[in-house]
C-alpha cells in the first residue's frame, strides 16, 4: 500500500515526471463519478485532478450520469472533455432501477471503448461498481476510489454484494484514510494507495471579514450531525447572545433542521441558507468552523478551513479529523457524538480571542502538508503503475 501523504517513496517520478509515452501519445485518462452539479468534495477533488492533468497536455475526459447540459459548480478547464450520460441516479421501483443500472452500464463501456484510456479513475462507491463491469474484457485498469467511511455508510445488499464480487476485478483502491483502506480485505484491493484531498482554496476568494458566525457546511443528511450541533450551540447560545450558526448546505433533512432549530428556541439565531453561491463563500464570513458529522471519509470543509487560517473544532470522527487535527495545536477534537463536550470546545473559543487567532494560524500552517503537488503525487504514482502494467 502506497501513503502519499509525506511525498513518494524514494525511486517513484515526482509529480508531472511520468514516464514518457511513445512520440504523439498522449497519456489518456478517464475520470467517472455521478456529477459535477453539486458542491460536494468528491466533485471537488475530481475537478482539480482533471484539471492538472489537462494542463500538462494530458487527454482528460470525465464521464458523468448526469443530465446533458447539467452546469458544473467547481470550474473545470476547457480542455477536460466532459461526457455526460443523461442517466442520473434512478430509485423508484425495482424494475426501473434496473433497467437504468443496465442502460447505465452500456452506456459507460460504449465511453470506454471510444476513448481507449490508459486507465480510469471512478469515485463513489455505486459509480465504482458501474464502471469495473463496464470495463470487464477491455483490459483497461479500473481504478476505484472510495471516498467516505465504507462501514458506516449504508448503500444495501445488492450494492453491498457487487462490490464485493466486483472489486477485486479493479486495477486497484484509493481511500483518503489509512482507517478506510483497512475496511477493505487485502483480496478486494489488488493495489492500494492512501491519497488525502488537498488544501485549495477557491481563487475568488475574498478576505475573510471575522464575523462573530460559527460555520457549519455540507449536505443536510444525518451523516453531518447537524442535529447534534444544534443541540450543542442550544446549550451554548445564552452565553454568547452575539454569536450565530449559519449551517451552509441543503438536503432533505432540512424541514427537520428547521423544526428542531425552532423547537430549541434558536430561530433567529441559526440560518441554513443553502448552497453557496460559489465555492468558499462561507469562509469569508466565517469566525470559527465546526465539525459535526458522525462519520466521515475525509472532510475536505474542515481541511479548507484550516487553510483559510479559521479555527477549528471537531468531532474525533472516523475518518479524517484526526489526520488533520493535532489537538490542542490546530484545532479542537472532541469525543465522536459528545454533544456536552462539543459545547464546551465550542464555548472556549467563542469566548476567547487569543485562543482563536493561536489555533487559526497553526492550522494554517498544518494544512500546508496537503498540497496540491503533494496530492497530485498520489495520483501520479496510481497512472504511472496503470501505465507500466499496460505495457506488459
Amino acid at each position: 500500500m502506497a501513503y502519499c501523504v509525506d511525498g513518494l517513496p524514494s525511486g517513484d517520478a515526482p509529480a508531472g515526471q511520468l514516464e514518457e509515452q511513445p512520440a504523439g501519445r498522449r497519456v489518456r485518462v478517464a475520470i467517472v463519478l455521478p456529477g459535477l452539479g453539486v458542491a460536494g468534495g468528491s466533485e471537488r477533488a475530481a475537478s482539480l485532478i482533471a484539471n492538472s492533468w489537462a494542463e500538462r497536455g494530458w487527454h482528460v475526459t470525465i464521464i458523468t450520469l448526469e443530465r446533458t447540459g447539467t452546469p458544473a459548480y467547481h470550474a473545470i478547464a476547457p480542455n477536460v472533455e466532459i461526457a455526460r450520460l443523461g442517466l442520473p441516479p434512478d430509485r423508484t421501483v425495482w424494475f426501473r432501477a434496473a433497467s437504468s443500472f443496465a442502460d447505465r452500464v452500456r452506456l459507460l463501456r460504449r465511453e470506454f471503448l471510444r476513448l481507449s484510456p490508459d486507465v480510469v479513475i471512478s469515485f463513489l462507491t455505486r459509480t465504482n461498481v458501474l464502471s469495473v463491469l463496464a470495463a470487464l474484457g477491455t483490459n483497461i485498469p479500473v481504478v476505484v476510489s472510495e471516498r467516505n467511511n465504507a462501514e458506516m455508510q449504508a448503500f444495501g445488499p445488492v450494492w453491498t454484494v457487487l462490490r464485493r464480487y466486483l472489486y477485486p476485478r479493479a486495477f486497484g483502491l484509493v481511500t483518503m484514510t489509512k482507517g478506510a483502506m483497512e475496511q477493505f480485505p487485502s483480496e478486494q484491493r489488488a493495489r492500494s494507495w492512501v491519497i488525502p484531498n488537498e488544501a485549495n482554496l477557491p481563487t475568488s476568494l475574498r478576505k475573510k471579514s471575522g464575523q462573530k458566525i460559527l460555520a457549519a457546511v455540507g449536505r443536510l443528511v444525518p451523516q453531518k450531525g447537524f442535529d447534534l450541533l444544534l443541540e450543542a450551540f442550544a446549550g451554548i447560545s445564552g452565553s454568547h447572545p452575539d454569536w450565530s450558526l449559519v449551517i451552509w448546505g441543503d438536503g432533505p433533512e432540512r424541514a427537520r433542521l428547521e423544526a428542531k432549530r425552532d423547537e430549541l428556541g434558536l430561530h433567529g439565531r441559526v440560518h441554513l441558507p443553502g448552497v453557496t453561491e460559489r465555492p468558499g463563500l462561507w469562509i469569508e464570513s466565517a469566525g470559527v468552523f465546526v465539525l459535526s458529522s458522525r462519520y466521515e471519509g475525509w472532510g475536505i470543509v474542515l481541511l479548507e478551513a484550516m487553510a483559510a487560517g479559521l479555527p477549528v473544532v471537531s468531532f474525533d470522527c472516523r475518518f479524517g479529523p484526526r489526520e488533520m487535527i493535532t489537538d490542542e495545536e490546530d484545532g479542537l477534537l472532541v469525543a465522536n457524538g459528545d454533544i456536552n463536550a462539543l459545547s464546551v470546545a465550542l464555548s472556549r473559543l467563542l469566548d476567547d480571542g487569543s485562543l482563536r487567532r493561536r489555533l487559526g494560524g497553526a492550522a494554517a500552517i498544518s494544512a500546508r502538508r496537503f498540497t496540491h503537488p503533494r496530492v497530485m503525487a498520489g495520483w501520479d504514482q496510481v497512472v504511472q503503475s496503470a501505465l507500466e502494467y499496460n505495457k506488459q
